[in-house]
């Protein structure tokens, strides 16, 4: 028997309804950010990017493909990594599907590493995705918007922090195929540009749980009767989409 408290339907309707009331104010809260989000203000981009992709080397203005929108999601895959992270392969898995949608709405979605281009296209091949990604392995892209730092920086700090790193550290960046220090050089981050008149400018960019909205699991799971069912060990139940069934 279940321990979980346990209703008629009259007294779960009623229930039901109270909480929709509060998430329709999360939802009229969730409007109100994302007008504001877009009257965020602009940096203009000046400086000059080139980014190894499969068709050779394109400028950041390239890469919007004709559209005036780009949300560019920095995948870790760090140069030291031999495989892409497995959080950051799960969302790139939503991803691949929305290309057509946001097309149609004048986004440009990609990713970018730093990395060398023929590791990214080796594991995009065994992951399946057809989202593009391209590298910035010959520019310093990643470091300008937060999603990397060098290894010597983070082997600076990473001593102090080793015992009180969340297990998930150690476990993908030994899926990752590097160590400690080295999976901890790149970020999670997101930064979305908007190309006017032949100039770019950064509209957005979030990192950490700023990301999750990309997530599209989380959602599902927070929907269901036990949720993330996560406990202490905070995505360590994430792998690649081919890992699952040989576990």
């Amino acid at each position: 028997m279940t321990d979980h408290k346990v209703v008629g339907r009259e007294e779960w309707q009623a229930a039901r309804e109270e909480l929709l009331q509060r998430e329709k104010e999360h939802t009229r809260m969730g409007d109100e950010l994302a007008r504001q989000r877009r009257e965020l203000p602009w940096v203009a981009i000046d400086k000059q990017y080139r980014f190894d992709t499969d068709d050779g080397t394109r400028t950041l203005a390239e890469l919007f493909d004709g559209r005036s929108q780009l949300l560019v999601y920095h995948f870790m895959f760090g140069p030291s990594y031999q495989a892409g992270d497995p959080v950051n392969s799960s969302i790139a898995d939503g991803l691949d599907g929305l290309l057509p949608h946001l097309h149609a709405r004048d986004v440009t979605l990609l990713l970018v590493s730093r990395a060398p281009l023929a590791k990214l296209q080796a594991y995009k091949q065994r992951m399946g995705w057809s989202l593009p990604w391209v590298s910035s392995v010959n520019t310093d892209f990643n470091f300008d918007f937060g999603a990397s730092a060098t290894e010597e920086q983070v082997r600076g700090i990473t001593p102090p922090l080793e015992g009180g790193l969340p297990p998930i550290v150690r476990q993908n960046a030994a899926a990752a195929g590097t160590d400690v220090p080295g999976y901890l050089s790149e970020a999670p981050v997101m930064s979305a540009f908007t190309l006017q008149e032949g100039a770019i400018y950064q509209t957005y960019g979030t990192t950490w749980r700023g990301v999750e909205f990309l997530m599209g699991y989380y959602p599902i799971l927070d929907r269901m009767p036990k949720g993330r069912d996560e406990g202490g060990g905070w995505q360590l139940w994430l792998r690649r989409h081919d890992e699952y069934d040989s576990e």
